[in-house]
Parts: C-alpha cells; sequence; structure tokens
C-alpha cells in the first residue's frame, strides 16, 4: 500500500514509517522538513495523489489550551480535506488513554478535537489511544529540573514501548477502518516517579525527584485516570527491557 505519515520526522512518525517499509509498504513522509507544511496545507494535495491510508502521529509541546486546540485542529482540518479530496480510504489518528476523563490538560483538550474531527470527518478512520511512552517520566522531570533536583506529579501509569505503537499504528493502517481500535498499553502498571528515578539512574545521572500536584499534570491525572481499560491491547515491551537500552 501507499501510506502517509503525518508527523513523519517525530518520534512516533519516524518509528512508524520504518514499520510500515518493514511490512513493504510505500511510504510517504508529511512534515515541514520533507516540503509538506501541514498548518498551511502547501504541498498536501501534492503528495497525497495515490495514497491509501493516512497515520496521524502529529502532537504539540504547546501549553496553552486555546493554541494547542487550534494547532493540532487546524493540521486534522487540513489532513482531512486534503485526504478527502485525494480519495484516502483509511484516517488512523494516534490519541491518548484517558484523555476524556482529564478536563484541564492542554495537549488532551487538542487530541479530543482531533478525536472529535476525525470522528465527524467524511473518510473513514480508526483511533489508536495508547498510554504514556517509556520515555514519559524523564522527560517530564527534565521539565522542572534544576541543579540536579526536578519535581514530578506521583502518577499511575502503564507505560508502552514507543516501537510497539509504531508497529500497531502500521498495522492499522494497512488494515480496514474500524473507528476506535482497544486501548493500547504496556505490561505493567508504574510510579511515575519511580520510573524517573530509574530511568535517570539507567543513564547515569542520579537525581532528587519531589512529588507535587503543582505543576501541569494535577490531581485530575491521579488514581485509575491514566490506565487502559479492561480490554487493552497489551504490547509485548515491559518498562524493565526498555530502560535495559538506556544504558
Amino acid at each position: 500500500m501507499r501510506i502517509a505519515v503525518a508527523g513523519a520526522t517525530g518520534n512516533i512518525g519516524s518509528l512508524a514509517v520504518s514499520a510500515l517499509k518493514r511490512d513493504g509498504h510505500e511510504v510517504v513522509g508529511l512534515s515541514r522538513s520533507l516540503g509538506v507544511d501541514l498548518l498551511t496545507a502547501d504541498g498536501l494535495d501534492r503528495v497525497l495523489d495515490g495514497v491509501d491510508a493516512v497515520v496521524d502521529a502529529t502532537s504539540t509541546t504547546l501549553t496553552e489550551r486555546s493554541r494547542a486546540v487550534d494547532y493540532l485542529g487546524a493540521i486534522t482540518r487540513n489532513l482531512l480535506a486534503a485526504e478527502e479530496r485525494a480519495g484516502v480510504r483509511h484516517h488512523v489518528l494516534l490519541s491518548i488513554v484517558g484523555i476524556h476523563r482529564v478536563e484541564g490538560n492542554a495537549h488532551y483538550a487538542a487530541k479530543r478535537e482531533q478525536e472529535r474531527q476525525v470522528a465527524e470527518g467524511a473518510v473513514p478512520w480508526t483511533i489508536v489511544p495508547a498510554t504514556q511512552f517509556h520515555d514519559f517520566a524523564a522527560m517530564v522531570a527534565g521539565w522542572t529540573e534544576r541543579k540536579g533536583v526536578a519535581e514530578l506529579a506521583p502518577l499511575l501509569v502503564q507505560p508502552v514501548a514507543p516501537a510497539d505503537v509504531a508497529d500497531v499504528l502500521a498495522e492499522v493502517a494497512a488494515g480496514e477502518p474500524r473507528e476506535r481500535h482497544r486501548d493500547l498499553a504496556g505490561p505493567a502498571p508504574h510510579d511515575l516517579v519511580d520510573m524517573a528515578r530509574r530511568t535517570y539512574r539507567a543513564r547515569g545521572r542520579e537525581i532528587t525527584l519531589v512529588p507535587t500536584w503543582s505543576g501541569l499534570l494535577g490531581t485530575e491525572m491521579a488514581g485509575n485516570v491514566l490506565l487502559p481499560g479492561a480490554h487493552a491491547r497489551i504490547a509485548p515491551t515491559s518498562f524493565e527491557d526498555w530502560l535495559a537500552d538506556q544504558k
């Protein structure tokens, strides 16, 4: 198949490109560095000609709610319109487990806007909700780290390997639209503070972690909010497996 990947140079997007090529598909990368501007739609019609499916792995680091929603909303709107013109038969959106249970997070609000547009659009679709990635804890700790001290919310998560997510996206894109895929998660739940400590240690650093609910990740994410549903699809790579590759 001829499959396009939006966000092809990002973390998950680049892995999805590799997974699709490994499976024998022709891959079209959609990113500004590859000559396609998803915010303005410049170049989209040209590259989507003959494309069977689109994998949307776009994301944002914007922390102001309206800007994040506008950003991912514009990308999704442009993609869906160009896909409809090109006759694309399947739109696959990577989303996040728990976004409909968390109101205040800007990124989650933007992902909800993506889901809404996809579900209401004319292009047949599948949404793949995944839990946080294995590197999430260290990334969040890095946002606040100062002189070896970082604040971090003691969230309960069931992290998944980015490569496993990419494999599922490739599989789903090659199949028939099914609207909503089962939640995708790693093998076991973990505490975010412990994950960050172990990740830093595996990378040869010690850090003082201060548990707090006063940062970007608040109490509405506490408890089982970010955990997958009862019938989740469990990916094979454990956090321990991933840690072994960090040394």
